[in-house]
């Protein structure tokens, strides 16, 4: 498998179906923005991928 390959992305659709989903309506450009800039302090890429490999039992 190559290693630069994307496992898992979130794009301004997502964004926009949760706020939709959440607030009833979908963010602002500038809303867009903050929530985008932020994303990244909220997504512990190492725990879920620890949780994933841990929830498939795999082994050293």
């Amino acid at each position: 498998m190559h290693k630069k390959k994307l496992i898992h992305s979130v794009n301004i659709e997502d964004i926009q179906n949760v706020a939709e989903q959440e607030l009833g309506r979908e963010l602002t450009k500038e809303e867009l923005k903050l929530v985008e800039d932020k994303l990244g302090d909220y997504v512990g890429w190492y725990e879920a991928i620890l949780h994933a490999i841990d929830e498939l039992n795999l082994k050293p």
